[in-house]
């Protein structure tokens, strides 16, 4: 990846090697001290924008379908992986088990948790902010932040 002297950049989001040369290009570019770079990440949505927005009114499940197939992230890590004997289909499919198990675990937990009081809202997200501000649910509104 090359980055420009224009300090913009463009990138295949999809593509996670793409990504980590992009990146390393603009870590170097930005300690070198010649500033940000505003980069373009180019991805694709499997899903609609909202609850509202199927996603379906504008391309097709075929489409959708290829690329899941084709460029998906993931899919192409793992075949690297394999094709590097990196790992087995077999422990690839392990772990995504592994990781399914976190994943349902947590949500069940998240699920059949008691809803949080409004004040312990932002306990937790942010370090080292005693006594800051922090804006309410409207631009008008302040609270103090306190654990």
């Amino acid at each position: 990846a090359v980055v420009s002297t224009q300090s913009t950049g463009k990138m295949d989001g999809m593509n996670i090697l793409a990504v980590r040369e992009f990146t390393r290009a603009v870590t170097d570019w930005m300690r070198a001290g010649n500033g940000p770079v505003v980069a373009e990440v180019e991805t694709y949505r499997y899903y609609g924008h909202s609850m509202s927005d199927p996603g379906t009114s504008y391309r097709t499940r075929d489409e959708v379908q290829e690329v899941r197939k084709t460029k998906d992230p993931i899919t192409m890590v793992k075949a690297m992986m394999i094709e590097a004997e990196l790992a087995t289909e077999a422990e690839l499919k392990e772990l995504d088990g592994e990781c399914r198990k976190i994943i349902d675990d947590a949500t069940k937990f998240a699920r059949e948790s008691p809803e949080l009081e409004t004040h312990e809202m932002f306990n937790t997200i942010y370090t080292d902010m005693d006594g800051s501000r922090i804006r309410g649910s409207d631009s008008m509104t302040y609270g103090i932040h306190s654990p």
